[in-house]
């Protein structure tokens, strides 16, 4: 047996055994005798919870230096303060990256992973060892996804959020390359996207004024500032300032898992900024019930929102969805997404010759792609 230079034994055994069918280990004297007989196995003394220490032994290693890379990298990911024990399990792997990013992630994005690591991931995958996890393994995974009639862009998001964990993994050390690199499924092309025209937000609004109100004056704040629908819908009277006709985008509402509500922060850094408002987007806003000084309560997060059902409660993003799709059959419009009245936001001040740098930083970053012109305007 050999100690190694930092911590931890590395050391020959075998698997032969006595007369009583006692396995020998490391006394069998062959390992004296023939250095080709046995395997290589190390021993580390972990810290393990309560303030104890735990033996961790790993064996089956053909040579000595073979032992000693897999400790040094075990003991290496210990100081890290991430798991390098050889034999952990895909499962094991993906259950504790999760653990890690719930610190760190948007709620919604991290029901989104979990679904995908608990529901596709983990019983594909999840008994391989995560050394042994090759690109073969991911590349049967999409196979089989798809052949059960699982779509392509759901299955690439999967093979995506593999390839988030396993990127981890590599900038800790603990592999030295990302086996869902390449990726299996090349990124689906994104569907092309139908885009109102003037007019047609135009009929739209006109539509909404007599038969729903509030959709109509929440469209006119979406296409007049082109806020994110999870914006609008998070706005609190607190960030609205009438009198210098301005607004601060701050608190995005967002539906986890389209079930619970909870106010979460700005898709990116710049989102979260000032946003001048229009005469026509402040009287939108003041078709609203401002609250009273007394209502807000400061350790409700939905105290004070702009928009808001008639008993005061957040309005739910699905809901308020069908409800707008359903008026834009009525008032004979493509039917579309609220997110794609940004694009309409992005659209309209173009068409009328605004400069595209202009209206990026009125979008608060990089606009939506107007379509092409069917026509030649005149």
């Amino acid at each position: 047996m050999r100690s190694s230079a930092d911590r931890g034994r590395v050391y020959r055994r075998c698997g032969c055994r006595d007369a009583q069918h006692h396995q020998l280990g490391t006394r069998c004297p062959k390992l004296a005798s023939d250095h080709d007989h046995g395997t290589w196995t190390f021993a580390v003394d972990l810290p393990a919870p309560a303030g104890k220490r735990t033996t961790v032994r790993r064996g089956g290693f053909p040579s000595e230096d073979a032992a000693r890379s897999v400790l040094r990298r075990m003991l290496e990911g210990e100081a890290g303060g991430f798991n390098a024990d050889p034999n952990q399990t895909v499962a094991d792997y993906l259950t504790t990256w999760l653990e890690a990013k719930a610190l760190t992630l948007k709620p919604t994005t991290l029901v989104r992973y979990r679904d995908y690591v608990t529901h596709d991931l983990i019983p594909a995958l999840g008994t391989l060892r995560l050394d042994d996890l090759g690109y073969r393994h991911i590349a049967g995974f999409a196979r089989a996804q798809l052949a059960t009639g699982r779509g392509r862009v759901t299955v690439h998001r999967c093979l995506a959020t593999l390839s988030s964990a396993l990127g981890d993994a590599v900038r800790q050390r603990r592999l030295a390359h990302n086996p869902a690199k390449p990726s299996v499924l090349p990124r689906p092309p994104t569907a092309e996207r139908t885009i109102w025209t003037p007019e047609e937000a135009a009929r739209f609004l006109r539509h909404c004024h007599h038969a729903a109100p509030l959709m109509a004056d929440f469209a006119e704040v979406l296409i007049g500032t082109g806020m994110r629908k999870g914006e609008a819908l998070g706005l609190h009277w607190a960030d609205v300032h009438l009198d210098e006709q301005v607004l601060y985008v701050r608190h995005p509402l967002s539906a986890i898992n389209n079930s619970r509500l909870a106010i979460t922060t700005p898709k990116t850094r710049s989102s979260k900024n000032w946003v001048a408002i229009s005469p026509r987007v402040a009287t939108a806003l003041q078709h609203q019930t401002p609250p009273s000084p007394a209502t807000p309560h400061p350790d409700d997060p939905f105290s004070g929102l702009v928009f808001t059902r008639p008993n005061g409660q957040p309005l739910r993003p699905q809901t308020l969805l069908d409800h707008f799709k359903r008026l834009a059959a009525q008032a004979k419009v493509p039917i579309i997404t609220l997110h794609d009245l940004r694009h309409v936001a992005a659209t309209v001040p173009i068409t009328a010759g605004i400069p595209l740098l202009t209206v990026s930083k009125t979008l608060r970053g990089t606009p939506p792609s107007p379509p092409p012109p069917t026509s030649t305007p005149t």
